[in-house]
């Protein structure tokens, strides 16, 4: 008893190593969008939306400017006063000052340049997100092969199976003179031909898998059980491609870039304050080291500028033009592929029913085989041949089916979903 409990306890301890892993085709789209390289710009570029930021906010902010020099001079002013006791300046000079300027009003210009920043982040980081997006066609592409690697497999196993047991039938016919000798062999040399399609098989599953596995960044079993999608097309005629998102944002990136245009060409107040000191100070007559400040405010207004500001605006307005003629021919293209994917979808469709038939047929066709096989009348070449037909026309079969799934995903992928 004490045994059966303690090999009990090991059977439970090892049920989840023995438990296949799996693998959807959402986890693919999570992780590509999670784990390529690609994806880390969008942090980055956040990072580096937030420096600017406060570059660009430091306008708002006192600037303060040190400055110092010594000079001399090869001639001075002096007072053209017969026996004045007023003293002439010294050629030799010195001043040191530091001043504050604080800017006062500038007619939203900072803010509006802060806005025009947020929305180039944005736009940086929703072109990365189309760039990820558009990896989906080609996480399609391998996980379907991958699929149909896998279906494959399954197929060859029964047909190994179904050899095999044919195979014992055979010999057992031959030993009572049944069936013809050496048809044994012909069985056999099939059986060896299945041996190089399964290697050759799980050599192409391996290569697709470790495609997949760097693409998503995340290590992936030979064994993992690749789960079928139950892919579903939506019925809507509207499209949510982030690239619609992104020609958006381009147009908002061109309107903030027109506001901070017009918001360069307002008044500029500035407060100032300016403490020095130097030899001579503010006081020319003053001929020693002295300190000294001054404060006002100042305005600055560029009433005149050839039209510049304008023209700016005015290419402004013709590369909004060109963004809308890229997002209608984006469209285009896209409805376009929507309806070859609809298109390849009913031909896929099509195939399948017909699929259906001929194996019906070549089911028949083969129990008949199968049957003269036994009696003697037909050669285990013959039987086989009828074997291989049906065993082709189910892989077809299956080959449509991830066709369809592979063509409704991507129908999925192209519309936005």
């Amino acid at each position: 008893m004490k045994r059966f409990v303690l090999i009990l306890l090991l059977l439970v301890a090892t049920l989840p190593s023995m438990a296949q892993q799996g693998i959807t085709l959402e986890e693919c789209y999570r992780l590509v969008a999670q784990n390529y390289p690609l994806a880390q710009q969008v942090q980055l570029f956040e990072a580096q939306h937030q420096l600017d930021s406060e570059v660009v906010s430091n306008e708002k902010r006192p600037q303060f400017n040190l400055n110092a020099q010594a000079t001399y001079q090869s001639d001075v002013i002096e007072i053209p006063i017969p026996n004045s006791t007023i003293e002439g300046l010294n050629k030799d000079q010195y001043r040191a000052t530091l001043s504050v300027n604080q800017l006062i009003y500038n007619g939203g210009a900072t803010d509006a340049h802060l806005n025009l920043k947020t929305v180039q982040t944005k736009a940086k980081q929703k072109q990365v997100e189309v760039q990820l997006y558009q990896l989906k066609q080609q996480i399609n592409q391998l996980y379907f092969s991958i699929l149909l690697s896998q279906e494959s497999h399954v197929l060859l196993e029964a047909k190994r199976s179904l050899l095999q047991s044919k195979l014992s039938e055979v010999q057992s016919g031959i030993k009572y003179g049944v069936i013809l000798p050496s048809s044994d062999k012909v069985l056999e040399a099939e059986l060896l031909k299945l041996k190089q399609q399964f290697q050759e098989l799980n050599r192409n599953k391996e290569v697709l898998i470790e495609t997949l596995s760097s693409l998503i960044n995340q290590p992936i079993d030979t064994t993992t059980l690749f789960q079928h999608p139950l892919v579903e097309t939506q019925s809507d005629n509207s499209l949510h491609r982030p690239e619609l998102e992104l020609f958006q944002l381009k147009q908002e990136e061109i309107e903030h870039s027109e506001t901070l245009l017009l918001k360069q060409n307002s008044p500029k107040l500035l407060g100032f304050a300016t403490g020095g000191y130097g030899n001579p100070g503010l006081n020319m007559l003053d001929n020693s080291f002295q300190p000294f400040y001054t404060v006002g405010v100042a305005l600055h207004w560029k009433v005149f500028d050839w039209n510049s500001n304008k023209k700016q605006r005015e290419s402004l307005l013709i590369n909004k033009d060109l963004i809308e003629t890229e997002t209608t021919t984006f469209m285009l293209h896209t409805n376009i592929e929507l309806m070859q994917q609809q298109q390849e979808m009913g031909i896929i469709e099509g195939f399948i029913v017909s699929d259906l038939e001929i194996i019906n047929l070549r089911k028949e066709v083969l129990k008949s085989a199968d049957s003269q096989l036994k009696n003697g009348v037909i050669t285990a070449s013959a039987y086989i041949t009828e074997l291989t037909n049906l065993y082709e026309d189910e892989n077809t079969l299956v080959k449509h089916k991830i066709q369809l799934q592979l063509a409704k995903a991507n129908y999925n992928v192209i519309k936005g979903h």
